[in-house]
């Protein structure tokens, strides 16, 4: 009897694309070199997408059709949209699929969740303290009365993206939530800002970085470990668009995503964006908790080969999250006109930054139209882009996107260089689409 393990095709493509090739769609070895599919191999990917493959010669080697690249989880969450990935239940971790994006408000049912911790139960408001602490001249602590009163409130549209968002892009797959391209969401945020209430303390000269702390407690139970203990420098928290938060989207912040009261610190990785806050540390160092050493949400100072390992002090602490953009309409494997236009759209961003051009792509990157961009409601939300594109025949298609920020730096149209927690990933997204 056989024990041959069966396999998926994302893991033949993650073990050896150009073997896959052969084993999925018998792609020629002499077709490998050329880049493009001959003979049965063409004809073998036309069926499993469904379609001819009109531009098949541009089809990069190795290449998983982004009609067979995605997989929806069918499970559901309390006050989650259906559609929602779940990646773990034990921390909650769930994604949006791209096409559930398409809001210009992420709501908060559709906005993904990403947990370190035990999900805290009902927290009674008038419990609730936020402590400043540290290198302030005067520690202050806050009732939640206080905060809502005391402070200017502003509300924003802000960009929350998980560091790791694109692991599953990384070949050899790093630890951790295997995200695609859902871990991003931008709803309306209202709060006070975060400088009011430093200001109101008083920094000290030493001032340097800041230290969260939050009522979820790890996964073991232990109450002397921390969940996760993240901060960020004194710049960065000073910023008028880092708000400590107690709406979203004009409600109650949902418990998954950090009632009553969290951080929004936006374009940094969303773990900077402490939930269920209740302190502030003020430190004349670089925060030392729960997520800030070792790999964890750092990055390695120069360039690394896939698999290295790297040690702890050439790695460095994640800052602006990069430039990047997701199509949201059509849904992937979607039915389109040929010969006619029809719409592309999706959102754009980039972290600190903000996007100037959208170019879009429908034979594998070998021509691109620029998409139309519209600026932001304001600076650190993301950005609508939109375009008419045209398939000039039936058969399989697929559409890439490509955003480039004020800096000239663009997506790249390949999996960026790999880290040892899959962070960063900011690769072109591409849906499939299918001519008729």
């Amino acid at each position: 009897m056989s024990t041959k393990k069966e396999r998926g095709i994302c893991e033949l493509y993650a073990e050896d694309p150009e073997r896959a090739d052969a084993v999925v769609f018998g792609r020629r070895p002499e077709a490998d070199r050329r880049g493009f599919l001959m003979g049965a191999g063409l004809a073998a990917m036309g069926a499993a997408v469904g379609a001819t493959i009109p531009f098949s010669r541009n089809m990069p080697a190795g290449l998983i059709p982004a009609a067979l690249a995605e997989t929806v989880s069918d499970f559901r969450l309390e006050g989650k949209d259906e559609g929602l990935v779940v990646h773990n239940d034990r921390p909650v971790n769930m994604e949006t699929p791209a096409h559930l994006m398409d809001d210009d408000v992420t709501p908060s049912s559709l906005h993904f969740i990403r947990n370190n911790g035990t999900l805290p139960e009902k927290i009674d408001l008038a419990d609730w303290r936020l402590k400043i602490d540290g290198e302030v001249e005067s520690e202050m602590e806050l009732t939640y009365d206080q905060l809502v009163s005391d402070f200017e409130h502003v509300t924003l549209k802000l960009q929350l993206e998980c560091g790791g968002n694109g692991r599953a892009g990384f070949n050899p797959p790093p630890r951790g939530n295997q995200w695609t391209v859902g871990a991003i969401g931008n709803s309306e945020w209202t709060g006070v800002r975060l400088s009011d209430i430093l200001r109101r303390a008083g920094l000290k000269q030493s001032a340097v970085y800041t230290g969260h702390f939050s009522y979820d407690e790890h996964l073991s139970g232990d109450p002397d470990r921390q969940a996760i203990s993240r901060g960020g420098p004194i710049d960065k928290m000073m910023d008028p668009h880092t708000i400590v938060a107690f709406r979203m989207n004009g409600e109650d912040i949902p418990a998954a995503h950090g009632y009553p009261v969290r951080i929004v610190a936006p374009g940094w990785a969303g773990s900077v964006s402490q939930k269920w806050l209740t302190r502030i540390w003020v430190r004349d160092r670089e925060h030392d908790g729960a997520g800030m050493t070792g790999l964890s949400y750092r990055m390695p100072r120069f360039p690394v080969a896939p698999g290295a390992e790297v040690a702890d002090a050439d790695m460095a602490v994640m800052g602006s999250m990069n430039v990047k953009s997701v199509i949201t309409f059509p849904e992937t494997n979607a039915e389109v006109p040929a010969g006619r236009p029809f719409e592309v759209r999706g959102h754009a961003w980039a972290g600190d930054d903000w996007v100037t051009d959208i170019e879009i792509s429908i034979d594998y990157g070998s021509t691109w139209q620029r998409a139309e961009v519209s600026p932001p409601p304001n600076r650190y939300s993301w950005q609508r882009w939109r375009a008419d594109v045209r398939a000039p025949s039936v058969g399989y298609y697929e559409v890439w996107a490509r955003a480039t920020d004020q800096k000239g730096r663009a997506q790249p149209m390949v999996v960026p260089g790999w880290n040892p927690r899959g962070y960063m990933n900011n690769a072109c997204h591409r849906i499939a689409v299918i001519a008729v």
